[in-house]
């Protein structure tokens, strides 16, 4: 009866272990873009103010995106330790040390004083708080995905994959929401004590991951390769090592996901600066953020049940050439001033482009390596891609438009030359044959 209503079409029925896999995954998702999308808003508009003051408006701008991007070059580091531990000891233990780390980092942020009152001491804690917090969000998101597309039946693992990225969507309306809240007070509680409230919320996010998370099983996969291992009579090969067996896909991994690394970091953390900068109020970015993320959580799975149909490569590549195309009409609109506009501008410019790549990306990498070293390959493509792409593209966006005296024109010309490199990388990756077409192969499967 099962595969007759799957063969015919009809929405897949999730079983209570595929909900509480499901739910496990995306709490810790959504606790990883809480907290990267909390400090983006912060760069954007509290910290240049609260950690860097004795700087002018420019440099200062500048300083508190350089702490953005710190974080994102501890995420390899995470990546690869986590991933190890996932690959040989199980997903589940990665995932709950995760989201401890993440949630205990994050409040500390929320808790440091500002330059005023302990002088170069706060930013440099600030940064030594980034660092932790890069690391353990560097294993959070290979250890999920694995585990969701892991229990996902074949043909269905595009949709159950992106149910991470809704997770990414409720904290996109999660850390705007209250950003936007706390900001519609006085500007000076919002500046000294109402923009900490977030950060130390994630401690709250921390405690509802780990009571998630602590009944999540492997999946039969990963037991049957665990079994094997502990059966064998050599030693097992480091999960790093195996992946660097397959040097093409792991390079690949790491350029493909370059453009969905960037798009959210262009467009709306870059993009918030960029329009209060133009003259808008930064209440005008939350709110838009917030529809942004209301959009995403319906609009992923959507993303990802069409890469069951039609293949992940051809939704990704589409995802890349929409983002090269839209990112002008995107700034375009912001430069208007009008709210309306400007929300247009953060769809146009992130969720039908945006979401499209980051809805099918970690469901690609995971069809690209092999179970005993999967964690650590997804972790390797998604963490470095985060890193040289969306870790320093504010950076970049910020120095790029100072260099051209407030032209946006060299931002634009980075984002095509980074989508063309993932849309290369994308037609040339490696896919498992079972799941390169998963579509096709599951309505073989129902006949």
């Amino acid at each position: 009866m099962t595969m007759q209503r799957e063969a015919e079409g009809a929405p897949p029925q999730l079983g209570a272990k595929q909900k509480r896999t499901i739910a496990g995954g995306a709490i810790g998702t959504l606790m990883e873009y809480f907290d990267y999308y909390l400090y983006g808003l912060a760069a954007a508009t509290v910290f240049p103010h609260v950690f860097f003051s004795g700087d002018s408006e420019f440099v200062a701008q500048l300083s508190s995106f350089a702490s953005f991007a710190v974080g994102f070059l501890f995420r390899p580091l995470g990546g690869l330790v986590f991933g190890a531990i996932g690959d040989r000891l199980g997903r589940k233990v990665t995932l709950l040390v995760t989201v401890i780390g993440m949630g205990l980092s994050t409040a500390a942020i929320g808790l440091i004083p500002s330059d005023a009152a302990i002088g170069a001491t706060a930013p440099i804690l600030l940064i030594l708080m980034r660092m932790l917090q890069g690391l353990f969000v560097g294993g959070e998101m290979g250890g999920a995905a694995t585990m969701v597309v892991e229990h996902a039946p074949v043909g269905r693992r595009g949709f159950f994959g992106a149910f991470l990225i809704s997770g990414a969507g409720i904290a996109n309306v999660l850390s705007a929401g209250m950003f936007a809240g706390l900001g519609a007070g006085p500007e000076s509680f919002f500046m000294t004590w109402g923009w900490r409230i977030p950060f130390v919320f994630s401690l709250v996010l921390s405690i509802i991951a780990i009571l998630l998370r602590r009944h999540l099983e492997e999946s039969e996969e990963f037991q049957e390769h665990a079994r094997n291992a502990a059966a064998a009579t050599t030693k097992a090969r480091s999960p790093l090592l195996e992946v660097f067996r397959h040097p093409k896909n792991t390079i690949l991994g790491i350029l493909i996901g370059l453009p969905q690394s960037i798009a959210g970091y262009i467009v709306l953390t870059y993009g918030l600066a960029y329009m209060v900068a133009e003259g808008t109020a930064a209440s005008v970015g939350f709110l838009g953020t917030m529809i942004v993320g209301l959009l995403q959580i319906v609009i992923a799975p959507a993303y990802g049940a069409l890469s069951d149909k039609v293949g992940r490569r051809t939704v990704y590549i589409a995802g890349c050439v929409g983002f090269a195309v839209l990112v002008w009409p995107t700034f375009l609109l912001y430069s208007t001033e009008s709210a309306g506009l400007i929300w247009l501008g953060m769809v146009v410019g992130f969720v039908i482009p945006g979401v499209a790549m980051q809805a099918t990306l970690s469901t690609m990498l995971t069809e690209m390596f092999d179970v005993e070293q999967r964690t650590t390959g997804v972790n390797i493509g998604y963490q470095l891609s985060n890193t040289l792409g969306g870790g320093l593209a504010p950076l970049i966006a910020t120095a790029l438009v100072g260099w051209a005296s407030g032209s946006i024109w060299p931002v634009i010309v980075y984002v095509v030359a980074i989508c063309l490199i993932g849309a290369i990388a994308t037609a040339a990756a490696s896919i498992r044959p079972d799941t390169a077409n998963a579509g096709r192969l599951h309505e073989k499967v129902a006949h």
